[in-house]
């Protein structure tokens, strides 16, 4: 054979094996990621509202375009797949995520701020205009009792929402700082709505200082026969029965008020807060 018809049997040897490679190319591609809209984000997360599983929670996650669902321990698969009928053709869209334990209310029996034989946490100590002090708690703890170890109940809401208020009977005890549970406290300026990632601490009776990081906001939260609350601060900050109410701040700003979540210290878990910007609004009153 000439050196040029070897050369030439090369060639077409080379564009035979490539000719080769393209199919396989084409046969590993794989398809685009399906997107949705805004409005279907929304649709998809009142879809998960309509399932009314308890043990649920739920917010969506703009940047991911998904709608992010936490599941406790309780949740079974048939009721995941029953989210995901209700969701239809925005299935997809959903992102399910297990967490350890029962979402709950964070209330036991015995001290701190208490009423009969039920214990919470205190969140934050205000003032309105007039310079009257109160303290602003969970709402599923001031729904539970007028009269607490510290003062009367003049405000409360919850389901929907879960912040309460309750009048100082003793002015002079309204501390305006968190204790910290190592005999230091930290100062408390002022309030702001927290953002996905922000490192914070969570100060409650049960467990003391804790913290973390937030992994989503506006986040709804079914709480089974005890009911839904909505555009609550999700965290995998820990908690324990008792620290309801209790305040979520990072450095010397106010975040939040401890709602109820699932897990323990021990082993960890996810936690729900109610923002303290919205207690501050409706009852007119601000920080210490």
């Amino acid at each position: 054979m000439s050196r040029r018809a070897r050369l030439m049997a090369g060639a077409t040897a080379l564009a035979a094996a490539a000719a080769l490679a393209v199919p396989a190319a084409t046969a590993s591609a794989q398809p685009a990621p399906k997107t949705f809209s805004a409005t279907q984000l929304s649709q998809t997360a009142d879809s998960v509202r309509t399932a009314d599983i308890g043990g649920t929670a739920w917010y969506v996650d703009a940047e991911s375009g998904k709608v992010v669902v936490t599941v406790d321990s309780t949740v079974t698969e048939a009721e995941i797949e029953k989210i995901r009928s209700e969701a239809g053709a925005n299935a997809d869209a959903l992102e399910v995520k297990h967490t350890p334990g029962k979402f709950s209310k964070l209330i036991a029996g015995g001290e701190a701020i208490t009423t009969g034989g039920a214990r919470c946490s205190l969140g934050f100590n205000v003032q309105d205009g007039a310079g009257t002090k109160f303290a602003l708690t969970a709402g599923h703890c001031t729904n539970i009792g007028s009269s607490w170890s510290i003062g009367t109940t003049t405000g409360s809401s919850f389901p929907g929402n879960d912040y309460g208020i309750i009048r100082h009977s003793d002015p002079s005890a309204a501390d305006g700082r968190v204790y910290l549970y190592n005999g230091s406290y930290q100062e408390i300026d002022g309030a702001a709505d927290p953002s996905v990632g922000q490192s914070v601490q969570r100060s409650g009776s049960t467990t003391g200082l804790h913290g973390g990081s937030v992994t989503g906001l506006n986040a709804t939260v079914n709480y089974g026969a005890d009911g839904i609350v909505t555009g609550l601060i999700q965290t995998n900050v820990c908690a324990e029965p008792g620290d309801s109410g209790g305040a979520l701040f990072s450095g010397s700003t106010a975040l939040g008020l401890t709602s109820g979540g699932s897990g323990n210290c021990s082993s960890g878990g996810t936690t729900f807060y109610q923002p303290v910007t919205e207690a501050l609004s409706v009852y007119g009153v601000s920080i210490i």
